[in-house]
């Protein structure tokens, strides 16, 4: 039995697990509108403390108030405060990926946006062109270049709002596509390419002359990301000028004073008080940073100190404050600044205060003090040249990794965030204010990947970084003792940057983790044996390749690893684990002998990663899993499912799905309900992936990375890459749809309503209580709780829709406690019962009943529901638990 299954009380455990087996595997397809699943939208719990990585910030110089802020892999965030409050205004879109997001100064109700991040790290994302709003981002058109993936620059004309240029990256793992430098002259109805040089040679950076717009300079980057290594740099890397408006361009060579290539990642910078004097951070051999006294003719080297270009890959911008010439910026893991032209360097802030790796700094033109940064864990203010900095809060964009969620009440969700460590935090609270930073807890450090409970003694949890790190922490005193897994003698462990991890489904003081080996610990990870041998391809020209003529920098991953482990919680002998070449392995005997079942995943590309592994909860020979090719530039997503431990692969159906893949689950009680997580969000299947569909109620079109469906209170729980964690909660009416195809013929069908759980809430002002607050003003993150009450749903057919629904709810002795309304739209419709009796009737002259006039609570006990609608009728009932704090102590409800 899975370890969630085995912390349920011990009858509900047995019962779960016999529906599991008497679930009927009727197909069904589900007909996606607009209205059909809107009353079940997903809510936003963050967290927010570790916000995520920026790409680009920009300020309306015509009202500084008006901050835009582009994100890795979270879409554009707007402020109308000046930094204490933020919307999102670009998920109406299907790439949020963005590279750079700016205000036209000709005109600032144009803002201009280039998709697809421009730092070409292992999980950069991707985009889809040019975006442009002309209502301050209220609305959007997209604009083509479609094939670009990556813009790193949109640089809008100073003084004509129909001009425009963008540096295209093009794309990262393949040739081709749309790279170079692209104006438009028609507010983006029509695109130029000015500049290009070659297939793996993008725009990394442009630059316009303040003073003199015509005159652009644009650093091109030949570049190209293998699965197991970023070839950085090549002979079509350079710096061209312009002098015409993109006319024409001269090439920047060993006679200017630039260094002979190969070159690879170049910053550039002019000066806005002296735009003759600009700057260039060139990786090279070694690297340089260049000055140049006379517009870009000819340029001097003023550093070529080993670290002057940290790591050009990830950063490489330079900025010049607008008032002196000689005060440079460069962005890096630190945010150094310079106060003599490049000659030394200061760190301005240290990663405790504000996150290091630097991507995006704006610097106020008329009080250069002024600077909002942006970097890995989101946005600092500073108004003082930084030495101090606020950092903001609520910007919810962590890029979580893999997730999981314990049995407490409320349950807990416990995840990875790139750069930002391990995290755990309350699926929602009991006050009603909503989720803060403050219930969360960090406890682990680096890139966060897998954290799981030990449901044997839940005080006590595990989690990954990078490579290989695995720590067993304890949740009361928050010791770590490291427990990762020793080589076995005459061998070298690989280990991928996502190394997996797994809990016994049967035995949860057995935990399992992969390097090109899976290794089993049954002691909690004092003492391990491999039970695999390698299962990869062991390749050794992708595991430390070399190359005649390399680029500056080669930046190796490590390669043929494993990537996930999964057991099945059917039989316990069964055991899968899949790698980042291709390999879906299995073994029927907890790990005595494996077969390799990749040669029968029809039509799956060779060598691909396989990400993601799941056994299913009802079949011990079933599984699925998803491949992914887009580090080759396959962008197409691939699915699959074995009925006989992969004696058999059968590739299911495409038709809905979006984007290259990164998780699959299977509903723990009905198999026909499937969910998918991809590069563009989630997708839910209710005929077992015959068809798809995407969730576009309240999750945006993120990444979607770790998907878990609770097993008690069965609440859908989404990891995202980029927006943090969102839930949809009580997935039943889901399930019901999955399992029987009736329902979307009738007219009216009450669906079985969840447990509603009696508790005492909080008011405003007692978040003081717990987290020392009294009062919190507008800049501190919030996340959504699960509504209080009963949440109780129900299918309207077309035949019906319109009107209001009547709810009735009835006492077991037949009394009428509560009749209420709800939404009778075609759908899902769903109302919440706040599990109390009507207001009472105020005496004449006398103020209202109960605490804020409300009704009485009813006691703990089932209640019946009755739905009426168009003169059509259907029942269900809830049961009200007791809030479980007072459990053994008697207390009395008053009437």
């Amino acid at each position: 039995m899975h370890p969630l299954l085995r912390a349920l009380p011990g009858r509900l455990s047995v019962l779960f697990v016999a529906l599991s087996a008497l679930v009927p595997p009727a197909p069904v397809t589900a007909q996606d509108t607009p209205g059909l699943f809107q009353s079940m939208p997903a809510r936003l719990i963050g967290p927010a403390g570790m916000s995520g990585r920026i790409a680009s910030v920009d300020v309306d110089l015509t009202d500084r108030s008006r901050i835009i802020v582009g994100t890795a892999s979270g879409g554009v965030f707007r402020s109308l405060d000046g930094g204490v409050t933020w919307h999102p205004i670009f998920d109406d879109q299907n790439y949020l990926s963005i590279g750079d997001a700016r205000i036209s100064p000709a005109n600032p109700d144009l803002i201009w946006v280039g998709t697809g991040e421009g730092n070409p790290r292992q999980s950069v994302s991707i985009g889809n062109g040019v975006y442009l709003s002309q209502d301050r981002g209220e609305s959007w058109t997209h604009l083509g270049l479609e094939n670009s993936e990556r813009i790193h620059r949109v640089i809008p004309h100073p003084t004509n709002a129909d001009i425009a240029y963008v540096a295209s990256m093009g794309p990262l793992w393949n040739g081709g596509g749309e790279r170079g430098v692209y104006r438009t002259r028609d507010r983006g109805r029509s695109w130029e390419q000015v500049l290009s040089v070659n297939d793996f040679t993008g725009a990394a950076e442009l630059v316009m002359d303040p003073r003199n717009p015509d005159k652009l300079v644009a650093a091109m980057y030949e570049h190209r990301r293998y699965p197991w290594n970023l070839e950085s740099g090549g002979v079509g890397s350079g710096i061209h000028i312009t002098h015409d408006g993109g006319e024409s361009w001269t090439k920047l060579g060993p006679e200017h004073g630039v260094p002979a290539g190969p070159l690879g990642r170049i910053g550039l910078a002019i000066a806005a008080s002296s735009p003759n004097v600009m700057y260039a951070l060139i990786e090279a051999t070694p690297s340089v940073l260049l000055r140049s006294d006379d517009g870009g003719h000819h340029w001097r080297v003023l550093s070529d100190e080993p670290g002057i270009s940290p790591r050009p890959m990830y950063y490489a911008d330079i900025r010049v404050d607008p008032k002196n010439e000689n005060r440079i910026y460069r962005l890096g893991n630190n945010l150094d600044m310079s106060e003599d032209a490049g000659r030394t360097w200061t760190s301005l802030v240290p990663s405790s205060f504000i996150h290091g790796d630097h991507h995006a700094l704006w610097i106020d033109p008329d009080d250069p003090r002024i600077l909002v940064n942006g970097n890995d864990g989101g946005i600092g203010l500073s108004y003082d040249r930084g030495d101090k900095w606020r950092f903001v809060e609520n910007l919810p964009l962590a890029q979580f990794y893999k997730i999981t969620v314990d049995m407490a009440v409320p349950f807990n969700v416990y995840g990875g965030v790139q750069d930002s460590g391990s995290w755990m935090g309350t699926s929602t609270t009991w006050d009603d204010r909503g989720i803060v930073n403050a219930h969360w807890r960090r406890v682990n450090g680096a890139d966060g990947f897998a954290t799981m409970v030990d449901f044997s003694n839940p005080r006590f949890a595990y989690t990954t970084s990078q490579n290989g790190n695995l720590l067993r922490f304890d949740k009361v005193t928050m010791e770590r003792r490291s427990i990762r897994p020793p080589a076995p003698a005459g061998t070298e462990l690989r280990w991928n940057w996502n190394s997996p991890l797994a809990v016994d489904a049967h035995d949860s003081t057995t935990i399992y983790f992969g390097s090109q080996h899976v290794h089993r610990s049954r002691d909690g990870g004092r003492t391990w044996e491999a039970i695999s041998p390698d299962l990869t391809t062991n390749d050794g020209g992708k595991q430390d390749p070399t190359a005649v003529g390399a680029p500056p920098a080669m930046e190796y991953d490590n390669h043929t690893t494993l990537l996930a482990i999964d057991q099945s919680p059917v039989d316990a002998g069964v055991i899968w684990a899949t790698s980042d070449d291709g390999k879906v392995q299995v073994t029927r005997d907890g790990g005595g002998t494996w077969t390799d079942t990749s040669a029968r995943l029809p039509g799956a590309p060779d060598s691909a990663y396989v990400p993601a592994v799941r056994a299913s909860w009802h079949a011990a020979g079933r599984a699925y899993v998803v491949v992914d090719d887009h580090r080759r530039g396959d962008m197409r997503p691939y699915i699959y499912r074995t009925e006989d431990h992969g004696g058999r692969w059968e590739a299911l159906s495409t038709n809905g799905l979006e984007g290259f893949l990164h998780a699959v689950e299977e509903d723990p009680l009905e198999p026909n309900l499937l969910f998918a997580g991809s590069e563009l969000g989630l997708f839910v299947s209710l005929d077992r992936g015959r068809s798809w569909m995407k969730w576009t109620h309240g999750v945006p079109a993120v990444p979607v990375r770790g998907i878990v469906v609770h097993p008690r209170d069965h609440d859908l729980v989404i990891g995202t890459h980029g927006r943090a964690i969102w839930i949809v909660d009580d997935i039943r009416p889901l399930r019901a749809l999955a399992a029987d195809a009736s329902i979307q013929e009738r007219a009216l069908h009450a669906f079985e309503a969840p447990p509603a759980q009696q508790h005492e809430v909080a008011l405003q002002g007692d978040l003081g209580i717990h987290m020392g607050y009294r009062v919190v003003g507008h800049a501190m993150f919030f996340g959504e709780s699960r509504p209080y009450g009963a949440l109780l749903s129900y299918w309207v057919g077309p035949q019906a829709a319109g009107g209001r629904a009547q709810i009735q709810v009835r006492s077991a002795d037949g009394r009428v406690i509560r009749d209420l309304e709800g939404s009778a739209a075609n759908g899902i419709n769903r109302v919440v019962w706040d599990l109390r009796e009507p207001a009472p009737t105020p005496a004449p002259g006398g103020g209202g009943g109960g605490r804020g006039g409300q009704g009485a609570e009813v006691a703990p006990g089932t209640y019946q529901v009755t739905i009426r609608l168009g003169g059509q009728e259907s029942t269900t009932t809830v049961q009200v638990l007791t809030d479980p704090r007072k459990e053994g102590v008697e207390f009395f409800i008053t009437r």
